[in-house]
């Protein structure tokens, strides 16, 4: 956790990175203060948080795909909180054209379009994989999206 919020905050973004539980929160902070960048890092329920905004970008590692089938209602109405008209989502999300015994969380195209065009313009689709290790990269979905 945080390796894309400290590559976007050496890049000049202010960043706020959430994840529901504390460790990876504690070692991403550390990781930060070596790098030298400054991330805001909530540990949380994501929906449950006060996470000010709106902002005009949102970068989704892996939440969309785990939080659709707990509570979706919730998430969007996260989604709308924190963003605005133009805010663009990228969304990696794990792909239900792969199943994978010990794999991530999937969607298939057809859900992830009706659950989230009502309040998103799908704007770029692809398939790719996941880099976790030599012998492990489940098929994902890399979503572009934009505010409605």
């Amino acid at each position: 956790m945080g390796t894309n919020a400290i590559e976007l905050a050496r890049r000049g973004y202010r960043v706020k990175a959430i994840d529901l539980v504390d460790l990876p929160i504690q070692q991403a902070r550390e990781r930060a203060r070596k790098a030298g960048v400054a991330v805001e890092f909530l540990s949380g329920d994501l929906t449950k948080l006060d996470l000010g905004g709106p902002f005009d970008c949102l970068v989704d590692v892996g939440l969309y795909h785990g939080i659709r089938n707990r509570d979706l209602p919730g998430f969007l109405s996260t989604l709308r909180r924190v963003s605005r008209s133009g805010t663009r989502w990228l969304c990696l999300a794990g792909n239900a054209n792969e199943t994978l015994p010990d794999g991530p969380p999937v969607v298939r195209e057809e859900e992830f379009r009706t659950e989230l065009e009502p309040l998103f313009r799908i704007l770029r689709v692809r398939e790719f994989r996941f880099d976790l290790s030599r012998d492990f990269r489940p098929l994902a979905w890399s979503i572009l999206a934009e505010r409605r």
